[in-house]
């Protein structure tokens, strides 16, 4: 009983110690109660009056604020204004991932609708996330953002840092097993498949501060499973990265890069084959 009884004290005073900081889940039913609002399609509720979305943006703001007066972390959530400074940054949040919509509506000969891409792919419910997240980053708040992406997450196996720069008309098609890094940075019209890493050559943690992620320019393909590592590792804009390549070195504007794999015959020959 004693082992016990010290062990309900550890817990209280753990309890005691822990900072201040925004529930989980009600961070998530904040992000989910404004993609409510911004896509209907997403929505079970209908906001069809005018008076009805004003009512709706002044429950996201207090909603909004006492998020961040939770956030220990946040430096700036009690700078006056905040919270408007954030919604008038919603509509081109919006914008922005309706040009995802069409991309990846676009993208893929599957959707046979936006409203389809908007319901169910897990690639619109993922860039959504991370362009809220990503702004409230740039604003200092530091542990929100994360919990808005790691949600998207562990919802849609697409694994966004809110801290990566992404341009505009993004498409990520299938998604499951994504990962783009912090520190990456993704020009516009860019599509992406499943399984692609956008990763670091080093995980030291002294090296948490420089660009560990490479830099995908505009209109680039990468196809399922590749992975791409490094801070200098550029793809230059309008490559495609075939399916399985490893890359950790820069390519040049209109590179191909296909995985080339050798294969022995009965005769004990050896080829080298580029899948194309």
């Amino acid at each position: 009983m004693s082992t016990f009884n010290a062990f309900i004290k550890e817990l209280a005073q753990a309890h005691r110690n822990a900072t201040s900081c925004p529930p989980p889940r009600k961070t998530v039913r904040f992000f989910e109660n404004l993609l409510d609002l911004l896509f209907p399609e997403f929505s079970e509720s209908r906001f069809t009056e005018e008076a009805a979305v004003v009512k709706q943006i002044d429950a996201l703001k207090k909603e909004l604020r006492y998020l961040l007066d939770k956030n220990t972390e946040c430096m700036k959530s009690q700078k006056a204004g905040i919270v408007e400074e954030i919604f008038s940054e919603i509509p081109g949040i919006r914008s922005e991932l309706l040009l995802d919509i069409e991309a990846i509506y676009m993208g893929d000969p599957a959707a046979k609708s936006k409203e389809e891409v908007v319901r169910s792919y897990p690639g619109f419910y993922a860039i959504s996330a991370h362009r809220f997240a990503h702004y409230l980053l740039s604003l200092g708040i530091k542990l929100i953002p994360r919990i808005i992406s790691e949600n998207a997450h562990q919802r849609t196996g697409i694994d966004v840092h809110p801290g990566a720069k992404i341009g505009k008309r993004f498409c990520i098609d299938h998604g499951t097993g994504v990962v783009i890094g912090e520190t990456t940075e993704i020009g516009s019209n860019v599509k992406i498949y499943q399984g692609v890493t956008l990763g670091a050559v080093s995980v030291k943690k002294e090296d948490a501060k420089i660009k560990r992620h490479p830099t995908i320019e505009d209109n680039v393909v990468i196809y399922a499973g590749a992975t791409i590592l490094g801070g200098e590792t550029v793809i230059g804009k309008n490559s495609i990265v075939g399916g399985n390549v490893w890359l950790t070195r820069s390519v040049p504007e209109g590179s191909k890069i296909y995985y080339q794999a050798k294969m022995t015959d009965s005769d004990g020959e050896t080829d080298t084959i580029t899948f194309k």
